[in-house]
């Protein structure tokens, strides 16, 4: 069972319905006890692949509230937060603001002292009680603040579905291709995949068989990661990678799959040239609106017929603050995030908020929320893929997910070398 799973639906039900009634409390924003700086420049290091802008906005609005202190903003790049704090931690090149994912390499990068402790911000004090576990680390230290609750739903065409005769939504993996059969053979592309960008095979088809292939059948999956014991070498694991693959033999993805984006992906659904998309609740806003076509959701259906789905719900990548000297004004700058600067990116992005209070006005899509509460109500589920491996395994996953794809690796052969990666580093201590 996912640690954080009961408590979280509890608190998730609770924000829902703040979130639907659009009603939130604007709650004055409680600012550190420390002296402000005078002049002060701040760096923040993003990961915002779909919200640079709304970043940029909230930055210019927390200077305007605040002009003793300038936010230099910086866009992460490439494949996964981590490729962009790593070679910033070994080098001493720190900035004061950074984004992180909820995971042992963050919590042992606070252990270390490079993170600072925001447990005693307003925000952490506001942020849904159940994410806490995956932002405190092993020592006792609360490193970060969550963007939002993450969870992975499959968008879909209703126009596509009901062109190609679809029925009723799918329900098990083996009913999931018999519906991409159906929409291949009305002349649709089934399904979207960004194959350029591997993150996204990591939280869609990844996490979901990791749910239903590998949490649904061990409680204890995550410690067991953690310390090395979990076997990956199985035909299970092997399953993951066989399902990414099979959607390649039967031809159900778009053309050039291997070179499609983050972005690329996304507007693919939005103009119509395919079916579905396994993607994040965080890109809400971008997958419901703005479309000539309804929008629906379902859970991945990455289960054997006649087990029961195992969805996945969790944290998103969220913020941090490091121990410069400019600490303090940092700090200011991560309320103001989580605080009145929220729904600045939340308008963009329809996500559900972290919190148990939002400050300003939050745009909700009903359909998101009913999604949401189906999804609290499952007694297993998982965590997102960030979230679960080692960070230097996840960037191993990730060429192997690709060269599953491009048949270079097999399936079994896939799961072999990843068990090897993470036992690696469970005994080499680094997460």
């Amino acid at each position: 069972m996912h640690p954080i799973g009961n408590a979280l639906r509890s608190a998730v039900i609770a924000v829902l319905v703040l979130v639907s009634l659009c009603a939130c409390r604007r709650d004055a924003q409680a600012l550190t006890s420390a002296p402000r700086p005078a002049g002060t420049t701040i760096t923040a290091l993003i990961w915002a692949p779909d919200w640079p802008e709304q970043m940029l906005q909230m930055a210019a609005e927390f200077t305007k509230l605040n002009p003793d202190i300038h936010v230099n903003v910086q866009f992460m790049i490439g494949d996964t937060v981590e490729d962009n704090i790593k070679p910033r931690v070994a080098s001493g090149n720190l900035p004061d603001l950074l984004s992180v994912n909820p995971n042992a390499y963050a919590a042992e990068l606070a252990d270390e002292g490079v993170l600072a402790d925001v447990g005693s911000t307003a925000a952490w004090k506001n942020m849904l009680g159940p994410l806490k576990e995956d932002w405190t680390s092993r020592y006792g230290k609360d490193f970060g603040i969550s963007g939002g609750v993450a969870t992975t739903p499959v968008y879909y065409n209703k126009a596509m579905f009901a062109k190609a005769g679809v029925k009723a939504l799918p329900t098990d993996f083996r009913a999931f291709l018999q519906v991409c059969e159906q929409l291949k053979r009305a002349g649709f592309v089934p399904m979207v995949l960004d194959g350029g960008f591997p993150n996204m095979l990591g939280n869609g088809p990844f996490a979901s068989g990791f749910a239903n292939d590998v949490a649904a059948h061990d409680s204890a999956w995550k410690r067991k990661i953690g310390d090395g014991s979990l076997d990956l070498n199985t035909p299970e694991v092997a399953d993951i990678f066989a399902k990414m693959r099979v959607l390649v033999d039967r031809g159900y993805l778009q053309n050039g799959f291997m070179a499609t984006d983050y972005d690329g992906g996304i507007q693919l659904f939005k103009h119509g040239k395919v079916a579905m998309a396994l993607h994040g609740s965080w890109a809400a806003g971008l997958f419901l609106h703005g479309n000539p076509f309804e929008v629906g959701v379902f859970i991945p259906p990455w289960n054997a017929p006649g087990k029961l789905v195992v969805p996945v719900i969790g944290s998103e990548t969220g913020f941090a603050v490091t121990e410069t000297p400019r600490k303090a004004a940092a700090l200011r700058f991560l309320e103001f995030i989580a605080g009145d600067g929220f729904s600045i990116l939340q308008r963009k992005r329809h996500n559900i908020p972290p919190f148990e209070h939002v400050t300003g006005t939050v745009a909700t899509d009903q359909i998101m929320i009913d999604y949401t509460n189906r999804v609290r109500r499952y007694s297993v589920t998982a965590s997102p893929y960030y979230s679960v491996l080692p960070s230097n395994s996840i960037e191993q996953l990730h060429r192997l997910m690709q060269d599953v794809l491009l048949g270079k690796t097999t399936p079994r052969e896939a799961a072999k070398l990843l068990d090897r990666s993470v036992k690696n580093q469970a005994t080499m201590h680094y997460k």
